[in-house]
């Protein structure tokens, strides 16, 4: 099954920042330092625009990695 890269970066999302959107997480780091902030607006940035420039099926298989293995690291925390 074929995901769109829209949906693969709400997948990537919900996996690195939980149910946090991505913009009030960097707001979150800024509060606690403004030189981690920047960083954190940089990597955010940085992860918007790898998602634009990776192939669609790279974007699939990488998904598929990190979900195996976040649901591999959940079944040993039971």
């Amino acid at each position: 099954m074929s995901i769109s890269k829209a949906e693969a970066k709400q997948l990537l999302e919900r996996l690195i920042f939980e149910e946090e959107n991505p913009q009030d997480w960097v707001q979150d780091v800024w509060g606690l330092s403004p030189f981690l902030g920047d960083s954190a607006a940089k990597l955010l940035e940085a992860f918007e625009a790898l998602i634009e420039c990776c192939p669609q099926e790279q974007l699939e298989n990488l998904l598929q990695t990190y979900y195996q293995d976040y649901l591999e690291s959940r079944s040993q925390n039971f």
